[in-house]
């Protein structure tokens, strides 16, 4: 698929041909010029019949776009999986709004809460929404093979330290695919009571990735290998130093 951005010039077959000044790709509408820098009209990409320059058509789709784009980056996880990239994990917790969730793929050592950041490996579906990309030279809608090639092209060395096993992790990774997939994403965030830890793990929370699909109402989820024990212990906020006038400080 070709780029569609500010600066492409297209062909319509009423105005001929003109450059885009601005697309919105969630509603399928952009803005173009055609012979005068000081108009633009508005066409839209699903019944204007708007051409790249070649005479190529530009097709829109029409179904609404995933809302956040985990399903897809777990499809890409576990097909790296199975080449061999076993060492990659995805990360998935929600925004402070609950309106969106991120994402962060990692690899190396197998830490949850300590995880390594590369730029262009993490994400939100707040940003998704606006401009549905990854964020590593991948295109709008690429397939599971796409996206794969285009994360090695960007980072080759971040990919590389994938390579290695991790039999746990895959073979658990693999049944939350086989369970979620196309239509649902797992995300690793751990509701605890006020004031203290819960009494046994909840089930992975799981969410629809698009807004049209039901709550989700499959087999529960188990939290991923080396999950537990992270939240074994309570955060106490240590208690400020007592002041004394004429007296030493008492901790």
């Amino acid at each position: 698929m070709k780029a569609l951005a500010p600066g492409t010039v297209i062909f319509h077959r009423h105005r001929g041909y003109g450059v885009i000044t601005s697309v919105n790709l969630l509603t399928g509408w952009i803005a173009a010029r055609f012979g005068s820098e000081a108009r633009t009209l508005d066409l839209n990409l699903s019944t204007d019949e708007v051409q790249f320059a070649d005479g190529e058509a530009i097709l829109f789709r029409r179904a609404p776009p995933d809302r956040m784009p985990h399903a897809r980056l777990m499809a890409m996880v576990r097909a790296l999986h199975q080449a061999g990239y076993e060492r990659l994990y995805l990360y998935s917790w929600p925004k402070p709004s609950g309106l969106h969730w991120r994402w962060h793929l990692f690899t190396g050592p197998r830490d949850w809460m300590q995880r390594p950041w590369r730029e262009g490996w993490y994400g939100s579906g707040a940003d998704y929404n606006v401009n549905p990309v990854m964020g590593w030279g991948d295109t709008p809608g690429a397939t599971t093979e796409e996206l794969i090639h285009a994360l090695a092209r960007f980072d080759p060395q971040g990919l590389a330290r994938a390579l290695g096993r991790d039999e746990d992790h895959t073979a658990w990774f693999a049944g939350v695919c086989d369970a979620l997939l196309p239509g649902y994403m797992y995300s690793l965030d751990m509701q605890r009571p006020a004031g203290g830890l819960p009494a046994q793990a909840p089930p992975v929370p799981v969410i629809a990735v698009r807004a049209t699909l039901p709550a989700y109402a499959g087999p529960a989820l188990s939290w991923p290998p080396g999950w537990a024990g992270l939240w074994s212990g309570v955060h106490v906020v240590p208690a400020p130093a007592i002041k004394v006038t004429g007296v030493a400080e008492l901790r």
